[in-house]
């Protein structure tokens, strides 16, 4: 077991330490005037500040696993590639979907949010779920989080020469019963075969269009000091299922994938706190952590945790241990991460409450205004560490 989790979990990236480390070697030859007046602690997050205002810069040649993975070299990637190339204020914004003002022919104005997302999860069927509901679910859920109602989806198929044609009727099949479900059509739609051994059964890639009906507008950038962060239930519960569900570790648990659209349970949090919803996100590749670090970097505020306000079931915890993992980097996939205003906190925790899917809702931080740009986890010890973005991610081929 050993040697397989050697192979599949990547070490802690250690970013911040490197940046640490160049900048003191730096300032070392250039010294900045009224630095020897700064606390070691304020020199340090000065050092780090430096180093992430730095224009990104892929290293590597080639693309890795952990370029997809949702953490700081996926970060890396879009930054230095895909936003480098296609730069629009819409797409600066880097929202889970974009959200975009139209005006018609007839005069009329409205706002409608669009995305788009690729479903590459191994093994295709998993506890509580499959590929095929999967990429509904979360096409729904990003368009969720850009506060609308889903409306519209299309789905692109990648299939493998040699795919058994029952396994993509039961995947078809769960699509379109999570497409009702969640209230949404597919309504377009595309089909490639390439050769046997080259697409690992079958890829999926779905885009959605909703329509805003609320004047409120979420983005990672609107956090304010005093906010209260949210999660809407026990995190972790995907990516474990996922991992278990492989058969690579000799590891059994009683766990079932949260897969679930989460329109309904967002609709209703937004009718409870209104404007004083600033962000959405549900929490997939990279988890609660990188969501609270997007947040942070976006706002230029600390998101402050709780490590024991963290729902996380006990069979989750157990397994993370076993496998040395954080659950605060697991993705989940019927979970979504809120930053609240202070004085709709208590509401928009009801709200969650109310709907089946928030029954394990929890107020698991606040937004303060030191230090900048960073999140750190106040631990049951009673101590505090910084939670950095990871360069890879522990369990690759999630979702």
């Amino acid at each position: 077991m050993t040697q397989d989790l050697g192979s599949t979990i990547p070490t802690r990236a250690n970013w911040a330490e490197e940046a640490v480390t160049t900048a003191a070697a730096e300032e070392a030859q250039n010294p900045h005037a009224g630095a020897e007046h700064l606390t070691r602690e304020e020199q340090v997050l000065a050092r780090i500040a430096k180093a992430r205002s730095r224009k990104a810069k892929i290293k590597e040649e080639r693309v890795t696993l952990s370029h997809g993975a949702g953490g700081k070299a996926t970060q890396t990637l879009i930054e230095a590639v895909f936003l480098d190339a296609f730069r629009n204020p819409v797409l600066e914004q880097l929202e889970d979907g974009a959200q975009l003002a139209m005006a018609w022919a007839d005069g009329g104005t409205g706002r409608l949010a669009f995305t788009t997302d690729s479903y590459v999860v191994s093994p295709l069927f998993f506890p509580g779920g499959d590929i095929g509901d999967l990429a509904v679910n979360g096409t729904v859920n990003d368009l969720a989080m850009c506060g609308a109602r889903p409306l519209y989806l299309s789905c692109g198929f990648i299939l493998e020469e040699g795919f058994p044609v029952a396994d993509l009727q039961r995947i078809v099949a769960s699509m379109a019963a999570a497409a009702a479900a969640a209230g949404v059509q597919i309504v377009t739609g595309d089909t490639k075969v390439v050769e046997r051994g080259k697409a690992d059964g079958c890829y999926l890639t779905t885009a959605g269009v909703g329509v805003l009906e609320r004047p409120v507008v979420l983005s990672a950038a609107a956090a304010k000091p005093g906010d209260v962060v949210l999660v809407s239930g026990p995190i972790g519960d995907h990516g474990i299922t996922v991992m278990l569900a492989r058969g690579e570790l000799d590891i059994s648990a009683d766990i079932v994938s949260d897969t679930a659209p989460l329109h309904e349970i967002t609709a209703g949090l937004l009718d409870a706190a209104g404007e004083g919803v600033r962000l959405l996100r549900d929490a997939t590749r990279g988890g609660v952590a990188t969501i609270c670090n997007e947040v942070a970097v976006a706002s230029q505020v600390a998101v402050v945790l709780d490590e024991a306000a963290l729902p996380v079931r006990p069979v989750v915890n157990g397994a993370s241990e076993l496998l040395g993992i954080d659950p605060l980097y697991v993705a989940c996939e019927g979970r979504l991460v809120a930053v609240v205003a202070p004085e709709q906190a208590d509401a928009a925790l009801a709200a969650l409450h109310a709907h089946p899917l928030g029954d394990g809702a929890a107020a698991i931080g606040t937004i303060k205004d030191d230090p900048p740009g960073l999140v750190l986890l106040r631990t049951a010890f009673g101590g505090t560490r910084i939670v950095d973005l990871l360069v890879g991610d522990p369990l690759p081929r999630i979702c």
